[in-house]
C-alpha cells in the first residue's frame, strides 16, 4: 500500500493509501459538483460505490441530474469526516451515465454499507418496483487526499504544516490546582 506522505496531490496513486481506502469503503456519502444546464454550479449528497476503480453513484431514471451531467460530464467530487481534524478525499472525473432495468448492484452495495434491516427491507421493497435505474461512473483522473494531521491543502500556510508546539497556556487541570 500507498504511504500518504509519497506522492503529490493530483496522483492517482493516493487512491492506494490506507485514508483513500477507508474513505471509500466508509458510509458517507458522495458530494457530487457538477455544472448544471444554465451554467451554474450544483453540489448533491450520493450514496455511492467504489468497485476499485470507478466511483459508481446509482439512482432512479430519469432524473435531471443525468440529463446535466450528459451535457456537461467534467465532475468533482468530496467524501469527507464530519470529525475534527476532517479526513478528505476530493476526486475528478467525467461521469458516464447509463440506464438500466430493475434494482442496479452498486444501489443497493452503496445503500447496504449502513448494515440497518431497514436497508434490507427497503431494497427488497425497490426490487419489486423494478425501476428504471441510472448508473453515473466517474473513473477519477485526479486525486487528492488531506488529514489535517500529516496532510494539508497545498494552499495551506506553512503554519499550519510545521509540527504543533507545546501550548503556551496551562492545561485545564493545572490551571485548576492553581
Amino acid at each position: 500500500m500507498t504511504e500518504l506522505l509519497d506522492l503529490p496531490q493530483g496522483d492517482l496513486g493516493l487512491l492506494d493509501t490506507e485514508l483513500a481506502r477507508r474513505l471509500l469503503a466508509a458510509n458517507l456519502p458522495a458530494r457530487l459538483a457538477f455544472t448544471a444546464a444554465d451554467g451554474t454550479p450544483r453540489v448533491l449528497p450520493v450514496n455511492f460505490w467504489w468497485n476499485g476503480t470507478e466511483l459508481v453513484m446509482a439512482g432512479f431514471a430519469p432524473s435531471k441530474r443525468s440529463t446535466m451531467l450528459r451535457a456537461r460530464p467534467d465532475v468533482a467530487i468530496t467524501i469527507d469526516t464530519n470529525d475534527a481534524p476532517p479526513e478528505c478525499l476530493l476526486l475528478r472525473g467525467r461521469a458516464e451515465v447509463s440506464e438500466a432495468d430493475g434494482l442496479l448492484p452498486e444501489y443497493a452495495a452503496a445503500m447496504r454499507k449502513g448494515g440497518s434491516e431497514q436497508v434490507a427491507q427497503y431494497l427488497d421493497y425497490v426490487a419489486e418496483l423494478a425501476p428504471r435505474m441510472e448508473r453515473i461512473v466517474v473513473r477519477p483522473n485526479w486525486v487528492a487526499l488531506m488529514d489535517f494531521r500529516n496532510r494539508y491543502p497545498d494552499s495551506a500556510p506553512g503554519w499550519m504544516k510545521r509540527p504543533a508546539d507545546p501550548a503556551p497556556n496551562p492545561t485545564h487541570d493545572e490551571a485548576i490546582q492553581r
